[in-house]
Parts: C-alpha cells; sequence; structure tokens
C-alpha cells in the first residue's frame, strides 16, 4: 500500500506539506507530491494536518483521524497565561472515587504530548485499589527506612509516617497514574515526563489535581524489587515515571509568583 494518496483536482502543489515533513521524504511530482522513502515516515501527520486544501492522505496518519481545526490559537495569551500558572501540586486530596471515566481522558490525552521522533511508545498503569495503595506507601517507606543517611527528607517523613500515621509519599491520594515503557525504549523517561506534564495540565480543566510523585519514582528508579512487585509492570516494561490524581480538598484563590526570570540572549 502506498504511503500518501493525492486527490489530484484539489492539489495546487503549493509545496506546504514538503516543505513542512521532518524526514523530508517528499518531493514534487507531476501530479502531485510524491514519497522517496516512506519506511522513513514517522506518522507524525504534519502533511496531512497542513495541507490547506485536504488533498493529501497519509497511510499512517489518515486525514479520516484527524479533527478540523476552527481557530488557532485555540485560546488567547492571557487565558493560556492564567491557565499555566494556575496549575499547582495538589498534597490534600477529597476521600472522593474518580471514575474511571476521567481517569481514561487523563491518560488518554497523555498521548498526544509532543516525543522524541513522534516514537510515543508511552503506556499507563492506573492504580485505585486503596489496599495496594496502602502497601505502595509502605513499602516506599521502608527504602527510605534502609536509605535514610542519603536525603535530609527522609527521616522527616518516616517519622511522620511512623509516629503520626502522615501519608507523605502518596498523600492520600486516590488514584496513582503509573507510567511505563519497553526495556529497549531509549526515550521513555523523556516521553514521560512530557506525557505526565500534559496529564497535570488537563487535570484542571476536569477538576483534578495532581501531583509528581517524586519520592515513588526514587525508590522504583533503585530498583526496589518491593515496590516494582506491587506495581506490577509487565516483564518486558520499566517504570518510566507516576503522577498522583484526585479531587483538591481545597481550591487555591491567587497565582503565586516565582523567581524573577533569569535569561541571556545571545
Amino acid at each position: 500500500m502506498e504511503l500518501i494518496k493525492v486527490q489530484e483536482p484539489l492539489c495546487v502543489k503549493c509545496g506546504i506539506c514538503i516543505d513542512i515533513c521532518p524526514p523530508k521524504i517528499l518531493s514534487m511530482g507531476t501530479t502531485g507530491p510524491v514519497t522517496s522513502n516512506p519506511n522513513q515516515c514517522i506518522a507524525c501527520g504534519h502533511c496531512v494536518a497542513a495541507c490547506p486544501q485536504g488533498a493529501i492522505d497519509n497511510f499512517r496518519a489518515p486525514l479520516s483521524a484527524q479533527n478540523s481545526l476552527e481557530k488557532f490559537p485555540v485560546i488567547n495569551a492571557e487565558e493560556a497565561e492564567q491557565f499555566l500558572r494556575s496549575r499547582r501540586s495538589i498534597r490534600c486530596y477529597k476521600n472522593e472515587r474518580v471514575p474511571q471515566e476521567l481517569l481514561l481522558k487523563l491518560v488518554d490525552i497523555g498521548r498526544f504530548a509532543q516525543t522524541a521522533s513522534n516514537r510515543q511508545g508511552i503506556s499507563y498503569i492506573v492504580i485505585e485499589d486503596k489496599e495496594t495503595r496502602k502497601k505502595i506507601t509502605e513499602v516506599t517507606v521502608q527504602w527510605m527506612e534502609e536509605n535514610a543517611s542519603n536525603w535530609w527528607s527522609f527521616p522527616l517523613h518516616i517519622r511522620a509516617y511512623r509516629d503520626q500515621g502522615v501519608d507523605g509519599i502518596l498523600h492520600d491520594a486516590p488514584n496513582l497514574i503509573i507510567a511505563t515503557a519497553q526495556k529497549d525504549f531509549k526515550n521513555g523517561r523523556e516521553n514521560t515526563i512530557l506525557s505526565l506534564s500534559y496529564i497535570e495540565l488537563f487535570a484542571n480543566t476536569i477538576k483534578l489535581g495532581t501531583a509528581w510523585a517524586g519520592l515513588i519514582e526514587m525508590c522504583a528508579f533503585s530498583n526496589y524489587r518491593p515496590l516494582l512487585n506491587l506495581l506490577q509492570i509487565p516483564k518486558e516494561k520499566v517504570f518510566t515515571g507516576a503522577v498522583m490524581v484526585g479531587y483538591p480538598k481545597y481550591s487555591f484563590k491567587r497565582l503565586v509568583d516565582r523567581n524573577p526570570i533569569e535569561v541571556t540572549f545571545i
């Protein structure tokens, strides 16, 4: 099957698809764009998405699977700034179940994040079970106890958990999203960071809150087997990241400032 198909009556040979193709595998033929090496197509869909005439279809990024973009930018600069600055890391959650359809929306939006050479490759495990989450916190604390001298904050979390029952690991979040990738996938961590960032930003739009599960990540990246066993990661995959998810217990009324920008133009 050919990689691209051109509707000749619609094609005006403007060359946009050729110019915008990342691997530069398109060139202009007598009846429209043609591909020189279809195996190098990264399925980004740029050629199809950018064509002003809707004249090109790509077998690996079909026109039928693309949605029309009514306006661009979708939101203005002021709205975007407010939206981005309003995201906060949530560490106080309501004791309320998040419907699976909302969790599915979250991980689904994560697949649209930009990735190296459009390789994507990130899959997810959503942990809802309360007992499993308790065990995850417990084994993470055990790992911290074994490595208490390595980080100044570890003893604080350990004492709060052992003496007061305070979960400073998952913060009693009702869900934990685990990202995974194939063992031989070189861009797993980078693609995960982008994917989970999309998830964290989108969460606000459906009234959910998130926080990066940094201590879980540290424990998992140290290959602590008791934790990895609980996460039930398939044998052919590896852990690449994690975020907590739930309904925020409190709302924020102000946009917090940060350090002054430091920038150099060269």
